[in-house]
């Protein structure tokens, strides 16, 4: 039987209750050995995620906690990881609040708690594990991130939601993007790699499924941002650090083969040679809603004299 990639290793994952893209991180981790504790703020969605995550005969410890209450039990996730389980290995940041909405329609309570989730519980539980990482020589952290937080090219401005209705979502995403790299540049050479991870459009989660939103070519399973995460987790710190990763083009330039989350079978239609077929056709969708040339990642800047 082959080594499990995460084998013995300890992850703390968040956001990880509704079916969606952290608990699929959850069960990836799980199914390459590691041992893994969650939180949340449902007690009920936490335990079917233990639930599933023991059906692949796996560890998972359960800590509800409401990450937008900085005096609350987010203060506590790694001191409990670790008296449970260990020191962390793995801390994936997924957990995220915002949503879309005009500028001026966010208020400061709306504001801060979406900064609290998007930047403060992530930079808190990084300061926390990184110490712990620097003794062993070795770790990994993964911040979930969005495409909201790329800078939308104009005018003429693109008409989708990231563009004129991102603000509060992508600005507090796009902080930490620069958190990430930051963090990257401070553990480098200490065998700490710290990435950022973003769908390569949108994920299609159970609640967005019941919804009927996903529909074209803007989506991709469950599967492609686990595969995504486990990648990052388990890559060279020398060789892949200070990413702001999209999904799918990083597992084109991996050529890393996608399984499903039990690590057993491979998905059809989303393999290394799929992907660069389904990625045009996604930046084929933007360019009709006026952001060309959109995963390239260009920037608007005066020019160099």
């Amino acid at each position: 039987m082959a080594q499990r990639l995460c084998e013995g290793q300890v992850a703390l994952v968040t956001g990880a209750s509704k079916g969606g893209t952290g608990t699929a991180i959850a069960l990836r981790l799980a199914a390459e050995g590691a041992r893994v504790a969650i939180t949340a703020r449902s007690v009920d969605g936490l335990e079917t995620t233990r639930a599933r995550i023991r059906e692949l005969g796996g560890e998972c410890l359960v800590l509800p906690s409401d990450l937008s209450d900085p005096r609350g039990a987010r203060t506590e996730l790694v001191e409990r990881t670790e008296a449970e389980f260990g020191p962390v290995d793995i801390l994936v940041n997924n957990a995220a609040a915002g949503g879309y909405g005009a500028f001026e329609s966010v208020g400061p309570e709306r504001l801060e708690r979406a900064l609290q989730v998007n930047l403060w519980a992530p930079w808190e539980l990084m300061a926390e594990v990184v110490g712990g990482m620097r003794q062993r020589g070795r770790g990994a952290i993964v911040n979930i991130t969005t495409f909201s937080a790329e800078l939308p090219p104009g005018p003429p401005f693109p008409t989708n939601k990231p563009s004129k209705a991102g603000a509060m979502y992508g600005a507090s995403k796009a902080a930490l993007n620069r958190l990430t790299v930051s963090v990257a540049s401070e553990c480098e050479g200490q065998g700490i790699a710290v990435n950022a991870l973003s769908p390569q459009g949108a994920i299609a989660t159970p609640a967005l499924v019941a919804a009927g939103w996903v529909e074209g070519v803007m989506f991709e399973p469950l599967e492609t941002m686990a595969e995504a995460t486990l990648a990052l987790c388990t890559a060279d710190p020398a060789a892949l650090t200070g990413r702001i990763a999209f999904s799918l083009q990083l597992l084109v330039e991996l050529q890393r083969p996608v399984l499903d989350l039990r690590g057993e079978e491979l998905m059809e239609g989303w393999q290394p040679e799929d992907l660069p077929g389904i990625i045009a056709r996604q930046e084929e969708s933007l360019v009709g809603r006026g952001w060309p040339d959109a995963y390239r990642f260009g920037r608007s800047h005066s020019p160099r004299p």
